[in-house]
């Protein structure tokens, strides 16, 4: 149950993040404690749209619900890969390196970011929903 809702809510945030990158909110210029270049607003694009198909595109959302669980560890390495790697780079180092083409991981707040995101990603394939029960 609760890896659909990740991959619901996290795909929906994540379409969101990117398409607002594309209205230049997140520039370096509007924004400099948390921007987000092309790459980056590709990437969450991407990986939005991906997670809200594997819910709600009818087939697909049944061939892959049995591995909602697998994808959302996916997501928690990768988010929490970005958010290591971000915080392991030199502080005040002026430069911008760039990940893998896609994350600049310039600022504590895009590395943090990473890290909830990849924190949420384990919750929710550990977090077991409370059963209820039926008074009989």
């Amino acid at each position: 149950m609760f890896p659909r809702l990740f991959l619901t809510v996290g795909g929906s945030v994540l379409l969101l993040l990117g398409v607002v990158g594309y209205a230049g909110v997140f520039t370096e210029a509007e924004s400099p404690s948390f921007w987000l270049d092309g790459a980056e607003n590709l990437a969450h694009t991407a990986l939005g749209l991906a997670a809200l198909a594997a819910v709600f595109v009818p087939g697909l959302n049944v061939i892959l619900a049995p591995h909602y669980r697998a994808l959302v560890g996916v997501i928690a390495v990768i988010g929490l890969f970005f958010a290591i790697y971000g915080f392991l780079l030199p502080p005040g180092s002026g430069s911008h390196p760039n990940t893998f083409g896609v994350a600049n991981l310039e600022s504590p707040a895009e590395n943090l970011l990473h890290l909830v995101v990849g924190v949420a990603a384990v919750a929710a394939i550990y977090i077991k929903p409370r059963e209820e029960t039926m008074a009989g």
